[in-house]
């Protein structure tokens, strides 16, 4: 009876897809949405709960990491961060 948990799944990861795409900077729902639709469905769940802790930052934030204008701090240096980056380097 697992197909209550796979339905479960596919909302989140319907919903994650969403969020990324509808974030209000439009860089950044541009490069986390792109990221989100190539990324989202082979996820792991580690990998969409990093996505999810990773959409609770600021924009701007993330932007400057993306772009290359400021580090990742150490504390989001992650295995999930890095492969963010690389998909956009």
């Amino acid at each position: 009876m697992g197909g209550g948990h796979d339905g479960a799944d596919a909302v989140r990861r319907r919903r994650l897809t969403f969020r990324a795409w509808h974030r209000g900077m439009r860089e950044v729902d541009l490069l986390l949405g792109r990221f989100a639709d190539a990324s989202v469905p082979g996820m792991d769940e580690d990998g969409l709960v990093a996505f999810e802790a990773l959409l609770d930052l600021p924009d701007p934030e993330i932007l400057s990491w993306l772009t290359g204008e400021a580090p990742v701090p150490p504390e989001h240096d992650s295995r999930f961060v890095r492969q963010l980056l690389a998909f956009h380097g």
